[in-house]
């Protein structure tokens, strides 16, 4: 069955960004996907886990599971994000029968039931973009096995400030196609302006420089990709880490990991294992 969005509902086309930014993928990206993957999970052992990506976008990181061993599932609900999973899947493992890509939404509690469990679920920075963002984490907890682990991201509440960002990004959505790239230069002004300054006077310009050149580095991304995603990611919800934490630990986790963006703009990462008992009633 093919997922659309409402008429109405006013929803940033991630997909697209996504096949823009597949045209990027190389080598390089990969092995810096791979080496992400590692250290969210603990692992480099993968090999025999069962790997589920629960909006997977570029496809990128399923790529990375996958080449770490594991057998994996991918989904999301853009059907463009789907697209781009596949030709990335048959320009580096092309017929592979371990992993599997189809289209598929988190809110769907039938889909995600149909889906078992999984080792690892993984899903990042796509919860706070399905417009009910806690029953999205309810649904993907539900498919990690006991002993398994949760790897998620979740846009960071800023108070006032995610409120003028979820108006900046309306904006964006609204904008004609023409407009929107000079309107991610000048959303972002601000904080590149302050942090080119900020090395500039510390005697490190080529810290700025390195934001941009070495970016791929900490997760094999395009820092322009991110960026795009981030001024036009519609829906938008944020979440404090506690309200997180809490959240999981009375569904069964504990937190093993927990890397914040010091209450600033981003996303918050978390690492939930989920302790040996039965799956909590839905």
């Amino acid at each position: 069955m093919t997922l659309k969005p409402s008429a109405n509902e006013l929803r940033f086309s991630f997909g697209e960004n996504w096949l823009r930014f597949l045209r990027t993928i190389n080598d390089v990206s990969i092995s810096e996907a791979q080496v992400s993957v590692t250290n969210a999970v603990g692992t480099s052992e993968l090999a025999g886990k069962m790997f589920l990506d629960a909006g997977c976008g570029s496809g990128l990181f399923s790529l990375a599971a996958r080449k770490l061993g594991a057998r994996v599932r991918s989904f999301d609900y853009d059907l463009n994000s789907v697209g781009c999973t596949a030709a990335l899947k048959d320009r580096y493992l092309p017929g592979d029968e371990a992993w599997i890509i189809e289209q598929g939404s988190v809110l769907d509690e039938h889909y995600m039931a149909s889906l078992g469990q999984f080792d690892i679920v993984y899903s990042w920075g796509v919860l706070h973009h399905t417009g009910n963002m806690w029953r999205a984490v309810t649904t993907v907890a539900d498919r990690v096995r006991p002993n398994g682990h949760l790897v998620i991201s979740i846009y960071n509440d800023q108070g006032h400030w995610s409120s003028v960002w979820l108006s900046i990004k309306r904006l964006y959505n609204i904008l004609p196609r023409f407009l929107r790239v000079p309107f991610v230069m000048l959303a972002i002004l601000p904080k590149e302006l302050k942090s080119a300054l900020f090395s500039f006077l510390s005697l490190q310009p080529l810290r700025y420089v390195r934001t941009w050149t070495n970016y791929r580095q900490s997760r094999g991304m395009s820092k322009w990709h991110d960026l795009v995603d981030w001024v036009g990611g519609l829906p938008f919800e944020v979440a404090k880490p506690e309200e997180v934490i809490f959240s999981l630990k009375a569904r069964g986790f504990d937190l093993i990991n927990l890397t914040t963006c010091a209450g600033e703009l981003g996303c918050n990462e978390y690492v939930f294992h989920r302790l040996s008992r039965a799956e909590p009633s839905v």
